[in-house]
């Protein structure tokens, strides 16, 4: 969730009404307000909205949805004449670049603190973090076009912003805050994106930081937008929603070349939508006329188009629209929630606990008992913490991510042991003794079920502690078992034992093998168990 902040003054301003008004009707457009203070009130979006993240943006959509101004709004965009080259060498580092001019810029302090809260803003909710797109606004007085994206080499230099002496490139990834911060995302890559006006003057060292040379201040009157990323259409979102900001503000947006394409364009999609799906699932009766109305209220371009239909032009800065039922909210929206009728369920059902929640919530509250604190691990994960350093082999019926984002999250867990130690690891700063437990769902041959886990960690954790936490807790869960000796190779041979349940094994416990220790770098030996909840009495047998 964003938190932005809208000064009274420029708000008002923009909007042409009353903040009492605004501040009244802005949590119906889908918001809430966190804070009133005396000059401006903060109030949160959701992610989903990022086009509402700026004053500006807020002030749009609270014009159409009071009837100030309805409908879509045009942006007009002409042809600057300036080139963006891009160096092919960034194919394979950071290859998509998105740019603008914006003219007549007209700063004060409200409005310049605006434009760069809408920049964090949207490395946050579009970027994510930055890693996917990084956006720079530059003092376009202050450079020379044609500008060039190249890969260039570590060892280039400038003066970075907010620093006034000249530092390489790998010198700010370890001495200024942002290049700390962000580093992570190029430090790997032989050469860094870079951009440069054709004077070779540093424009900016995406996605870590801007360079001094070109600082916007409350004199600027043009800006230069940059934007990188390795997402074409996250690149496109940001500079249409930063572009269309500074438009409500008063400036005016001209194109720039990019591979012999002017961009960007601020054409807004269309779509033709059914009125009758529409009403069928707000249960409320639209016609085409009164359904294209409530679309103009929310900046949409919308006109009826035959008996059933309305024609929608969708607006450019518009990045969560992806399906009609996205449009059909906005028409909720617009129609008033509060207006629309509740109904009682047609069909009565009597609800109990599923007997899955019920043995998980025994499960929970006997390890509560002996003092284990427990903790959520993700449901994704990777071979190499789910056997390699667990000295386990592979298990049959691992389900695969066909697409992982990330080396991290490759499998979906097959067992919580080794993600406890994984927590465990995270936790070594922190006081002994450390009893940590998780219950919840794992999944073997595409079949999910449930177990349950505890480690203990302090100096003297060892295979009694096991067992005795063990018996507690399947004591407690009415789970009558036996104890066989275990082959399992996290543990240390002679020091585990199996868990069986009607001849066949259900879970186990021990002290965890050093050389499992050295693998998650804990320092202090680990008493463990892991249980399969399908043992508890009533479940199907194993």
């Amino acid at each position: 969730m964003a938190v932005i902040t809208l000064p009274y003054k420029y708000l008002e301003r923009l909007t042409r009404t009353d903040r009492k008004t605004i501040l009244d009707k802005v949590p119906l457009i889908g918001s809430d307000v966190e804070r009133v203070e005396e000059d401006h009130a903060d109030v949160e979006f959701f992610p989903d909205r990022p086009d509402l993240f700026s004053p500006e943006g807020v002030a749009r959509a609270m014009r159409g949805y009071l009837g100030i101004e309805i409908g879509l709004p045009v942006y007009s965009v002409k042809p600057s004449g300036i080139k963006f080259t891009i160096d092919p060498q960034l194919a394979n580092i950071r290859p998509v670049l998105g740019a603008a001019v914006i003219r007549g810029v007209s700063f004060d302090d409200e409005s310049i603190q605006s434009i760069m809260s809408l920049q964090e803003s949207l490395h946050w909710a579009v970027g994510r973090g930055r890693s996917k797109v990084a956006i720079g606004i530059h003092d376009m007085d202050t450079v020379k076009p044609p500008f060039h994206y190249i890969a260039s080499r570590r060892s280039r230099g400038f003066i970075p912003l907010d620093f006034s002496e000249k530092m390489t490139m790998e010198e700010i990834l370890e001495k200024h805050p942002k290049g700390r911060d962000y580093a992570k995302i190029v430090k790997d890559f032989p050469l860094f994106p870079l951009i440069v006006d054709d004077d070779d003057h540093v424009l900016s060292f995406p996605p870590i930081i801007n360079g001094e040379r070109t600082r916007v201040t409350i004199d600027t009157k043009n800006i230069l937008l940059d934007t990188t990323g390795t997402d074409k259409r996250a690149v496109g979102v940001a500079v249409n929603i930063i572009c269309t900001a500074m438009a409500e503000a008063g400036a005016s947006i001209e194109s720039v070349e990019i591979g012999g394409i002017q961009t960007p364009t601020l054409a807004p999609a269309e779509r033709i939508i059914s009125v009758t799906e529409c009403s069928r699932i707000l249960g409320v009766s639209l016609t085409p006329v009164s359904m294209a109305g409530y679309l103009q209220r929310m900046r949409f371009g919308a006109e009826p188009a035959g008996a059933d239909n309305v024609k929608v032009q969708v607006p450019c800065y518009r990045a969560d629209i992806m399906h009609d039922w996205d449009i059909f909210e906005d028409v909720a929206i617009a129609y008033g929630y509060d207006k629309l009728e509740s109904l009682p369920p047609k069909t009565y059902t009597v609800g109990k606990p599923h007997p899955v929640q019920v043995n998980a919530a025994l499960a929970r509250e006997a390890f509560t008992g002996l003092g284990y604190l427990e903790v959520m691990p993700f449901t994704l994960t990777n071979e190499d913490v789910l056997y390699r350093r667990m000295q386990r082999e592979q298990t049959k019926g691992l389900l695969h991510i066909m697409h992982p984002i990330s080396i991290e999250n490759t499998v979906v867990r097959t067992e919580l042991l080794p993600l406890l130690l994984e927590f465990l690891t995270l936790n070594r700063h922190r006081e002994l003794p450390q009893r940590l437990f998780t219950v919840g769902d794992v999944v073997l041959d595409c079949r999910t079920h449930q177990q349950a886990a505890g480690v203990s960690t302090h100096p003297d954790a060892d295979f009694s502690e096991a067992y005795a936490s063990a018996d507690a807790v399947l004591h407690e869960l009415s789970i009558d078992y036996t104890v066989k000796e275990s082959a399992d190779p996290a543990f240390i041979d002679g020091r585990r034992g199996d868990i069986i349940v009607a001849g066949k094994k259900v879970g186990v416990f021990g002290e965890i093998h050093p050389a499992v220790l050295v693998a998650f770098e804990l320092e202090h030996s680990v008493a463990a168990f892991e249980f399969d909840l399908r043992a508890v009495p009533g479940y199907p047998a194993i």
